[in-house]
């Protein structure tokens, strides 16, 4: 990836970056990082993976997706070049590269980088982070074995560099000690120098009071479904603030939190019955979307699940931190990747819990099947992997703007 972009004239490093890695909350983080920035008056590049519905959707300046005319320019200025590099980058490498050469075209203010994985030989991390943000470390891409938590963090430390300003939402004391050892040059931690200290339901979203080293925000409307939107919302105002080095004016905080938009984040996207999409294609993911369906859902009805899995998940343990032993009825499918585990061996797991489930074979049938099962007071919940969200996502607002 330093070939490649030494060849191209190191774009990532004409603007400065903050840079956020974490197990979960990062792609919710960097949107939100995005809009503040925005909102207080900068040109933004944001660059997420993975994608929803379209590739676009991973290279955005200021809250716009680049159109498939200057992602095919990007992609084949980085073609150009590949020969010149001595290398051939891979998917992900050359849509890293695009993304940071069209934000230097565009002369960008700022650019928002959200780790692909984990960190330290991510190929964004050739960029040099001004802000370096950490959500969490969680499990996953880990067997589980000894000192996995360690090793982790170790990695996703790598993108602090010796000028960085550290903001960290992981909490465990044994794990900040891994990122203080990197020396970043300033640091914040989540629930010492930063924090959401209430955190309620309310009408489409919540309200939280966010403090950090500048003083506190109160009352702020979230229109976003969890508790732990209220930690991913006060990690990126302790983003913003430790990049303008000053606290962000109220209004700024308060219209750009109030504009936010994610997709594929606990998303109502019907009703009647109600149906709600999310990406927990983790255990962890898996269990924040059980406790928001938990806290903010009333239902009169029952839950009616339809789950999409990657290989290397265990399918219990999915289940089981999804509350899917308590769902009315589960419909598995299988992801439109290489990677899917098949519909039937997930429904085989489901059995194994006592779960009532029907295997079926793709994304669009499995969601038809759901909604023929479920009544108008239930609730059908798609998750999983976010092949499967993305479908769901394309194939539900279709249908409705057909109707």
């Amino acid at each position: 990836m330093r070939a490649l972009c030494d060849v191209l004239g190191d774009p990532q490093h004409a603007y400065p970056v903050i840079h956020i890695t974490g197990t979960n909350g990062k792609g919710s983080v960097t949107r939100m990082v995005a809009a503040l920035l925005k909102e207080r008056g900068l040109s933004v590049g944001a660059y997420t993976s993975p994608h929803l519905e379209r590739i676009n959707e991973r290279i955005v300046w200021d809250g716009n997706p680049i159109s498939d005319a200057e992602l095919g320019e990007q992609i084949g200025a980085v073609a150009a070049v590949e020969e010149l590099s001595g290398v051939r980058p891979s998917y992900f490498e050359i849509l890293t590269a695009a993304a940071f050469r069209w934000f230097a075209d565009l002369a960008v203010d700022v650019g928002v980088i959200e780790v692909g994985l984990l960190g330290r030989f991510d190929a964004t991390n050739v960029a040099r982070a001004q802000v370096a943000v950490v959500t969490n470390v969680g499990r996953d891409h880990t067997d589980g074995g000894p000192g996995w938590k360690v090793a982790i963090a170790s990695e996703k430390a790598g993108i602090i560099e010796p000028e960085s300003h550290l903001v960290l939402g992981e909490t465990d004391p044994d794990l900040q000690a891994v990122f203080m050892a990197e020396g970043p040059a300033d640091a914040w931690r989540r629930e010492v120098d930063f924090g959401c200290e209430s955190n309620r339901v309310a009408v489409g979203g919540r309200v939280v009071d966010l403090w950090t080293p500048n003083g506190r925000t109160e009352d702020l409307f979230l229109p976003l479904h969890g508790a732990h939107q209220g930690d991913n919302a006060a990690i990126a105002l302790a983003a913003v603030e430790a990049f303008f080095g000053a606290a962000l004016d109220e209004e700024v905080v308060t219209d750009a939190f109030g504009q936010l938009r994610l997709p594929g984040r606990f998303e109502v996207v019907r009703r009647e019955p109600t149906v709600v999409i999310d990406c927990a294609h983790n255990v962890d993911g898996a269990r924040a979307a059980a406790e928001t369906l938990a806290e903010e859902f009333t239902l009169a009805g029952s839950v009616v699940m339809v789950i999409g899995l990657l290989r290397g998940r265990d399918p219990v343990e999915m289940l089981e931190a999804i509350g899917a032993t308590d769902a009315g009825f589960l419909v598995a499918c299988t992801p439109p990747s290489p990677r899917a585990m098949p519909a039937p061996e997930l429904a085989a797991a489901a059995e194994k819990l006592g779960i009532a489930s029907e295997a079926v074979a793709d994304v669009g049938s499995a969601i038809s099947r759901a909604l023929a099962v479920a009544t108008d007071d239930d609730l059908v919940l798609v998750t999983g992997s976010h092949y499967v969200v993305g479908d769901a996502r394309r194939s539900l607002l279709a249908d409705d703007e057909d109707d």
